[in-house]
């Protein structure tokens, strides 16, 4: 039996891209004091690659976005030396408890193992147990834009495959 939705990657011109702009600037636009939701869509736009990082991937139920994850190059200002990172998973209240944030998250994991890339991160207020399941570690204790956050992180071998 096929899962009741589907992950694909959010391509710039795709008529998903207001829904997914409003859930993050909705969720974490607080994060960006000044920034406009033209900006936030602009900013989302830009994470639309077609392949590696960045990447933006969306959840679909019959068609419709029910969740987001994506694969960025920065998302800790004060940290550049930690890339790439797992951003913005999110799913709707109403869709969450079916596994969707977790199907997302593999599917950052997939496209960084893909790639080449051997270590992802993520930050966390409140999140980390989830994280944990799907085998992340916490690497440290931090601030982001007044937020105190966990910082989380997985490896994968050379080959791709999840240490």
């Amino acid at each position: 039996m096929s899962e009741p939705f589907s992950i694909e990657r959010l391509h710039a011109d795709s008529p998903h891209l207001p829904t997914v702009t409003a859930w993050t600037f909705a969720m974490w636009g607080h994060l960006h004091p000044g920034q406009t939701f033209e900006q936030a869509l602009d900013e989302t736009r830009g994470e639309c690659g077609a392949r590696g990082v960045p990447s933006l991937f969306v959840a679909l139920e019959h068609g419709e976005p029910v969740g987001t994850a994506s694969l960025i190059a920065e998302d800790m200002p004060h940290r550049p030396e930690l890339s790439p990172w797992l951003a913005s998973v999110f799913v709707v209240p109403s869709r969450r408890g079916r596994q969707i944030a977790s199907q997302l998250v593999r599917r950052v994991e997939q496209e960084a193992r893909a790639n080449a890339i051997e270590r992802l991160y993520l930050y966390t207020p409140d999140q980390q147990a989830l994280y944990q399941r799907l085998g992340w570690q916490p690497v440290a204790r931090d601030q982001c834009r007044g937020e105190d956050v966990t910082i989380m992180s997985r490896t994968f071998d050379r080959h791709g495959d999840a240490q």
